[in-house]
Formats: C-alpha cells, structure tokens, sequence
C-alpha cells in the first residue's frame, strides 16, 4: 500500500470493524491521532492507524483501559508488562469468584438460612492467617493444648488443612465445610475423644517401636470379612471377632484386660461417628491427598459383632 494512502474516518471504520462514533471518541483522546485535516475540518488518517486501531480493540477486549492503552500505544509501557500486570489482576477476580462459586454452590446444595450463607462466606473470604488461627483454636481444643507431647505433634499436622493459593472450586467448598465443623462444640468433642484414645495406645517409651491403633487394627481385620458378606452376628463371624479383640488387646497394651469385648467396644463406639469420615475426606481435598478410605462400615460391622458377642 502507498505509504502516502490516507483514510476518512468511515473508510477506517470498515477497514478496522469499528464504529465512526468509536474511531472519534479514541480520536478524540488521543490514543489514535489523523495524520492531517482536510480544508474543511475533516480528519484524514494514515495507514498507521489501522494497525493502532486492532492493537486497542483487542486490548479493550481483555479488558484493559483506556489510560493503559494510551501509555502502550505512545510507547509508555510494552505489552509484556501490560500483560502481567493485567494477568495478576484478572487472577485476584478469578480467585474471588471462584470463591463465590464455591459459596454459591454449597449453599444451592443445602438450602441455608440467611445467617448460613453469611457465615459460608465469612469462612470462604478468610485471610491465610485467619484460615490458619481458626483451625488452630480447634486443634488446640481437640489436643486439649497437648501438641506439643511426644507424638501429638505427628498425629496434629496430619490433621490440618493447607487450602493452596489458588484453590479449585472443590478445595473451596471443602474448606468451607471443614471450617463449619471445626466451629461445632459436639464435634470437637467427638475429635478430642478420638485423639486421647488414639494417644492411649501409643508406647510410652521413646525406644518402644509404635503399635498401630485399634482402629487401624479394625480396618485391617474386618475389611476381608465386610467385603465377604459375613453377617456381624453369625457364626462365620467368630474368628474374625476373636482375632480382632485379640489383636487389639496386643496394640492397647491390654493383654490382661478381663472384659477386652466391653473396652473394646467403646473405644469403636467412639469412633464410629460418620463426621470423622468425612472431616478426613474434606481434609485429602483442600491438602489434595489421595481420598482415605471410608471407616464407618468397618468400624460399623466391628460395633455390632461385639455387641452381639457382649449380650450373649
């Protein structure tokens, strides 16, 4: 094209797709100029400003405005540094609305009161540093301020949730649904009791090699029989409750326990509460952990083929 080509102001709009009132008004401030003025006042613009003109359409499409856009056609800043600084920009908004999302969705899932959706939000919208003291007041409450005993401190840091930087929607409602329960009293009672039963089976000694815990015992016993269809109270069953309130007994350090059926079974009572299943099920989302296995049905199974033992 002859460098020396000039445009009308409605050639350049067909020649770029945008509005004469558009080409005006970007005219007018500057960020595209005519190259001369006809006698009678009518602008005239050089090839130039075609190529200007797709440069600010497709930066006004991403979003950028119209100072910035200015300062990237005179030369003020390059397009890299736009880019990041706008990218950041749009990742703090992403961020914020995936936030919403996950509120959103949680809430359309279980119908919430008013004063449900303001607290789902408060616990979504919270500071690394508040997400960080609120599970720290539970754990505190859970290792009754112990966590710094021999043990404890392992047991604590597998029990809390890094929500990362830039969470999935799945993280989010995770988190949202942990911190709900980490704020019910009922459930750190639960947890609380978890703990110190799980602590009691723990060796005292420093050179005495770690027992696995009942539940542990539990779940490694009792997966064969639950998958096996063997009905808690049937006589199929005995071997396996045997074994089981043996092995236990072993990792309690009970050996000598008279009645290892009854001790045994509130220390499973105890644990078969379905929120523990899924406190760890919420907790390998937000850490991104493989999904535990579900203990409920063993420990369920384990429950009632004791009791069916204990009323014989």
């Amino acid at each position: 094209m002859d460098g020396g080509t000039l445009y009308s102001i409605g050639e350049l709009a067909r020649r770029t797709g945008l509005t004469v009132k558009k080409i005006r008004f970007y005219s007018d401030r500057g960020i595209v100029t005519p190259a001369e003025r006809t006698p009678a006042g009518y602008r005239r613009y050089g090839p130039e400003a075609v190529a200007r003109l797709a440069l600010v359409r497709t930066l006004r499409e991403l979003g950028l405005g119209l100072d910035v856009i200015r300062r990237v056609t005179n030369q003020e800043l390059t397009l890299g540094q736009v880019a990041a600084e706008h990218a950041a920009a749009l990742n703090a908004q992403i961020s914020i609305l995936r936030l919403r999302q996950a509120v959103l969705t949680a809430a359309a899932g279980r119908e919430p009161t008013f004063e449900e959706m303001e607290r789902m939000h408060q616990l979504a919208t919270l500071s690394e540093a508040e997400r960080r003291r609120l599970i720290g007041e539970f754990l505190d409450a859970v290792f009754d301020g112990r966590h710094t005993m021999s043990g404890r401190a392992a047991v604590r840091r597998s029990m809390t949730p890094e929500l990362p930087d830039s969470p999935t929607q799945e993280q989010v409602e995770a988190w949202v649904e942990l911190a709900e329960m980490s704020l019910d009293p009922g459930f750190r009672d639960v947890m609380r009791c978890l703990v110190e039963d799980h602590m009691a089976d723990l060796p005292d000694g420093a050179g005495t090699p770690p027992r696995p815990d009942v539940v542990a015992v539990a779940r490694e016993l009792v997966q064969a029989a639950v998958s096996s269809g063997i009905s808690p109270d049937s006589p199929q069953a005995d071997p396996v409750v045997a074994t089981l309130t043996t092995q236990c007994a072993l990792a309690a350090g009970r050996t000598d326990d008279a009645q290892p059926h009854h001790w045994l079974l509130h220390r499973l009572e105890a644990a078969s509460d379905p929120r523990r299943d899924r406190y760890f099920d919420r907790l390998a989302v937000i850490n991104d952990w493989p999904a535990p296995e579900p203990l409920a049905p063993l420990i369920d199974w384990s429950v009632q083929a004791l009791r069916a033992r204990a009323a014989r």
